[in-house]
Parts: C-alpha cells; structure tokens; sequence
C-alpha cells in the first residue's frame, strides 16, 4: 500500500482510534496524520516501531565500525584470535 493512501486527517484519528488500533493488525503500513492539510504525525504499529528502532541500533553500529576503521582503530582478525586463544 501506497503511503499516499494512508494519510489522514487528525480529526479521523479522533473519531475512528479503535478501528485505526485492529486495521494495524492487518496493515502493518504507518499512517500519516495531518493537521490544517500538513503531515504532523507518523502512527505505527508497536512491532513496525521495535523493528525500526532495531534496525536503527544495527546502523548505528555498522556506522561507528566503519568510523573506527576510518580512524586505524582495528586490528587483524589473526592477532584477534591469537589473543582471545592467549586468554583461555
């Protein structure tokens, strides 16, 4: 489904929350709500959000990795294992 199509004005969010709340669990689509014609409020599904602030960590991650590899931070995956092994 097209974002377009899920764009609602605030006052449809006041009148219809319950039927908002069990089409989410159909339609995992964000719903866009406007307020005087401008798009002011995403609404989702509480699984659409966890796996969005997942996948966010997991960015954020992989960009402070490469970060560090920019700035010479790392080490050989050799002298990586050769260590750990040097620690048992």
């Amino acid at each position: 489904m097209k974002l377009s199509e899920r764009v609602r004005p605030i006052s449809y969010l006041k009148s219809h929350a319950a039927e908002i709340v069990r089409d989410f669990e159909e339609n995992r689509s964000p719903l866009i709500v406007t307020q005087n014609g401008e798009a002011k409020i995403v609404v989702m599904d509480i699984r659409t959000y966890e796996e969005q602030i997942e996948t966010m960590a997991f960015l954020k991650m992989i960009n402070m990795g490469k970060k560090e590899i920019a700035e010479g931070k790392f080490q050989a995956v050799e002298n990586f294992f050769t260590e750990m092994e040097g620690e048992k």
